[in-house]
């Protein structure tokens, strides 16, 4: 594998293995295992994975129901990121469990934030005149 990989994004195994890891999470959440009263009651999703290019670390995205309390359930997630590992490890089937960490997945607030900006006035204005609907 050439250096210029790297620029390029990442590779199918390090997209293979980011699901691998997304699923074993979501069940895992899906169950309950982790006892931490952050946790309680919430309905955490994982919409994305991304694996470092050696496959040692996995930076997690996560988003709860709502998206309330977001940041106090990272926080408790990352409390627990050995024991997380630890249950992850064995559904992955690799020699080394990757190094799993948390992050908010801000690509919802993000979306709505441009969605709300493509819908202001100015933008359809803009839009408007380029449709030659304008007198």
């Amino acid at each position: 594998m050439s250096k210029d990989n790297k620029s390029q994004g990442p590779t199918q195994r390090a997209l293979r293995v980011g699901e691998l890891v997304r699923h074993a999470l979501a069940a895992m959440f899906a169950r309950g295992e982790i006892e931490d009263d952050a946790l309680r009651g919430a309905v955490i999703t994982v919409p994305e994975v991304r694996m470092s290019s050696d496959l040692k670390l996995a930076n997690a995205y996560i988003m709860p129901l709502g998206g309330l309390h977001a940041e106090e359930i990272v926080a408790a997630l990352n409390r627990h990121r050995k024991f997380v590992r630890g249950r992850v490890a064995p559904q992955i089937n690799m020699k080394f469990a990757p190094e799993i960490r948390f992050f908010v997945d801000d690509t919802f607030e993000e979306a709505s934030r441009i969605d709300s900006l493509l819908r202001s006035d100015k933008v359809q204005r803009d839009l408007g005149d380029d449709d030659g609907d304008s007198e």
